[in-house]
């Protein structure tokens, strides 16, 4: 089974490539943006429009509400079975998203060392005193690897390497470490890539259209819905600097200035992942001629 996956940092060009190599392969898109999976999260996520889907079949897009949960090893079984039926329909399954670890756990010998809902209560409990920096430092007595591929402030992936250790004994690196992560379908990840400065100034762009669009508006109703930052959804870069304007602790400008400064040093945290976890094929984004950048990937492919 050959599995097309497309990669790159943010606003680079994934989707509309995705698109257009689908055209031409007879294929089937799968998303690999852990947000995309949401419904009424469709500025902020940059989310394929029907008019840019251009007919091609999407998938893992507008599944579940921003409340319900959703783990990397939910994803894993959903694109793995999404794979097989394209594949049942005589269709190329391709790939397109920039969140790289959901990606690796669909792709490769991925195994999940399993906690038990108990488990997770207690763990909550345990620490809800914690602050985010004595829960980070917790951690880094026990599990000094895990911790430092986490932002100390991503709370939820703290206490998750805090739980397997404390339930199994294990640390997380260690079992992961352990682990083969050869893939389990042979995949060719086409790379998008473009220099530092322009994509940077595309991301920029791209949040002041965002803006422009009615962005305030799409999360302001989430959070009059009663979504709050204790949502993994609410999580995501566009969604999360929000909240305190809505409460009146910053202005609007400093929201717009975070989402871009949060959304460049996301661009660069994709590519050192990409980069090291992945066999990428890269290719330079040809802004002018975006037709050529096309069929060049192509051509390499097939």
């Amino acid at each position: 089974m050959k599995v097309i996956v497309v990669v790159g940092p943010t606003a680079v060009g994934k989707t509309k490539l995705g698109v257009e190599i689908a055209k031409r392969c007879n294929g089937e898109i799968i998303s690999g943006d852990s947000m995309q999976i949401y419904k009424g999260m469709d500025i902020g996520t940059a989310k394929v429009t029907t008019k840019e889907m251009a007919g091609i079949p999407h998938h893992l897009i507008n599944v579940l509400n921003p409340d319900e949960p959703y783990s990397v090893k939910d994803f894993q079984t959903a694109v793995r079975q999404k794979i097989d039926e394209i594949y049942a329909r005589g269709k190329q399954p391709i790939i397109v998203g920039g969140t790289g670890l959901y990606i690796k756990a669909a792709l490769y010998d991925y195994t999940f060392l399993d906690t038990t809902d108990d488990t997770h209560a207690d763990i909550n409990q345990k620490y809800q005193d914690y602050s985010n920096e004595a829960l980070y430092e917790k951690l880094m007595q026990v599990d000094a690897i895990s911790a430092k591929t986490l932002h100390p402030n991503n709370r939820r992936r703290v206490l998750r390497a805090l739980e397997i250790y404390e339930q199994t004994g294990v640390r997380k690196s260690d079992a992961i470490n352990e682990q083969d992560h050869k893939p389990v379908y042979d995949c060719y990840f086409v790379g998008l890539t473009l220099d530092r400065e322009v994509l940077y100034s595309r991301i920029n762009q791209r949040v002041d259209l965002m803006i422009q669009e009615g962005l305030e508006n799409e999360v302001r109703a989430l959070y009059h819905q009663g979504y709050t930052l204790d949502q993994q959804s609410m999580k995501a870069i566009g969604y999360k600097e929000w909240f305190p304007y809505f409460e009146g602790t910053v202005s609007l400008d400093e929201v717009v200035a975070s989402i871009k400064q949060h959304s460049r040093n996301y661009a660069k945290r994709q590519y050192t992942w990409f980069k090291h976890q992945f066999d990428v094929h890269w290719y330079t984004v040809n802004l002018d001629c975006f037709n050529e950048t096309v069929e060049e990937i192509y051509k390499s492919i097939y």
